[in-house]
């Protein structure tokens, strides 16, 4: 089992020079759980994982791990505790695949503990579990865009921390290597007790694979909770601005959302014996529900 560690933040207020996107938040990441974080667009995905991971340090309030300031606690020992993948990681120019996921063994080495069996074997069981091993001598930058996201993935597990966070894990994958990748690291979170905190924009797959969901609305929290009390009609009217059916997941029974979007409005409201709206829009001053339809990147 993974070492336990807990993580919240207490009226964090976080932002880029004088522009404020995270404001006076109070969270706590559920131990031993998935979190999905979801928003729309600019709500402070992104940001919020930032600052839980101590790479934004806070304009206001404070994030905690395991009760203490992370900014108190000596980095070696953070990245021991607590990893992260962000959003668009660069890669050294010409690193092979092995030598990418060996870095995230570097929090483990020291002055007396160097280069290890552990290690090796952290590394191929990351690369394996990634389906990555074949690609091991492979410089990073020739492989694809959803074959290099698996590798930072593999990293990421290679680091083998007691929280992991994860900024939209699944992009450049196509739908089948999404759904391994979030069964990955279900598995990881069963196995280890890993808590595992992840920003994704499919509400769908947030929905069918968190224990816990947390929705932000310009940089505050909307709701959080289970996915069947979060994911609401109300709710996606709310912080996406879209008017949609929740309806049953026919595999997992976690809710699904329906998209109506304006072409469909009419019809929609006809089954319901709703009078349709005469303007095009379903919400005065909201985006197209198209461009919205599951949310997107902070």
């Amino acid at each position: 089992m993974t070492s336990t560690h807990s993580l919240q933040a207490k009226q964090l207020t976080l932002g880029y020079d004088d522009r404020m996107v995270v404001n006076d938040l109070t969270v706590s990441i559920p131990t031993g759980k998935v979190t999905m974080v979801v928003g729309a667009n600019a709500c402070g995905k992104s940001t919020l994982l930032r600052g839980l991971a101590r790479l934004l340090k806070p304009k206001s309030g404070s994030v905690l791990l395991d009760g203490k300031s992370i900014h108190s606690v000596p980095t070696r020992q953070v990245a021991t505790q607590l990893g992260l993948l962000p959003q668009t990681p660069v890669a050294p120019d010409g690193i092979t695949v092995a030598d990418l996921v060996g870095r995230g063994r570097y929090p483990h080495q020291g002055w007396f503990r160097q280069w290890s069996k552990e290690d090796d074997a952290a590394v191929a069981a990351a690369l394996a579990d990634t389906d990555t091993l074949e690609l091991a001598s492979r410089p990073v930058d020739e492989l694809s865009g959803g074959q290099r996201q698996r590798v930072w993935i593999a990293m990421a597990l290679a680091q083998e921390t007691g929280i992991l966070l994860l900024d939209e894990p699944t992009t450049f994958l196509d739908v089948s290597h999404q759904v391994e990748v979030l069964d990955l690291l279900t598995d990881l979170n069963r196995r280890t007790g890993t808590t595992i905190a992840i920003v994704l924009h499919d509400l769908n797959l947030a929905a069918r694979y968190a224990d816990h969901l947390i929705a932000l609305k310009d940089g505050q929290i909307a709701s959080c909770g289970e996915p069947a009390d979060v994911v609401t009609e109300d709710l996606m009217r709310d912080v996406f601005g879209m008017e949609s059916r929740v309806v049953p997941d026919p595999v997992s029974g976690t809710p699904m959302v329906v998209p109506i979007g304006r072409h469909h409005l009419r019809r929609a409201n006809a089954n319901e014996g709703v009078e349709t709206p005469t303007s095009t829009h379903t919400q005065a001053g909201s985006h197209d529900p198209a461009d919205n339809i599951l949310g997107a990147h902070s």
